[in-house]
C-alpha cells in the first residue's frame, strides 16, 4: 500500500523518535542500518522529513537528526504518509485503475474502500508519541 520512501520514512521517524527520547542524536547510517534501508535512499527521505520539520537534522561531528519529545505528540502517521506518498492512498483503487469510483467500481472497489477508510482512520489518529510509548521499538528493530 505505501511506496518503499513512506515505509522507510515510518521506520526511520519510529527509530529516531524512540532514540531522542533518551536524548540521543542518530546519523543517517545508523538509521540506515536500524531500518534496513540503502544509505541513499535513506537519505533523500529523511531529507523530505527535515525539511517538512518533522525531524531536525543538526551538523557536526556532534550532529544527527532528532525529534522533539513536544513535537512527537502532535506528529501523526498520516502527516508522513502525506509528505511522502500524497492524499493518493485514501482515493486511488485498490487494483490501479484509473476510472474506478462510486459509478463505475471495480470488483473490489467496495470492499477496499472500507479497507482504506480504516487505513486513514489509523494513521490520523496515531501519534508518534503512541508509537514510542507502546512498544519497545529498540528491541523491534534489532530484530530486523
Amino acid at each position: 500500500m505505501f511506496s518503499k520512501s513512506c515505509e522507510y520514512g515510518l521506520r526511520a521517524i519510529i527509530y529516531i523518535a524512540q532514540q531522542s527520547t533518551k536524548d540521543e542524536k542518530v546519523g543517517m547510517l545508523s538509521i540506515s542500518d536500524a531500518i534496513n534501508s540503502p544509505q541513499a535512499f535513506t537519505a533523500k527521505v529523511l531529507q523530505q522529513l527535515t525539511r517538512a520539520k518533522i525531524v531536525s537534522s543538526i551538523k557536526g561531528p556532534h550532529g544527527g537528526f532528532t525529534i522533539e519529545s513536544s513535537k512527537m505528540d502532535t506528529i501523526k502517521l498520516s502527516d508522513v504518509v502525506k509528505i511522502l506518498d500524497g492524499d493518493s492512498i485514501y482515493t486511488s483503487c485498490g487494483l490501479g485503475l484509473k476510472k474506478c469510483n462510486e459509478d463505475s467500481p471495480c470488483p473490489l472497489h467496495f470492499q477496499f474502500v472500507e479497507v482504506r477508510d480504516k487505513l486513514k482512520e489509523m494513521l490520523e489518529n496515531t501519534t508518534l508519541a503512541m508509537i514510542v510509548k507502546d512498544m519497545n521499538t529498540e528491541l523491534f528493530f534489532l530484530k530486523r
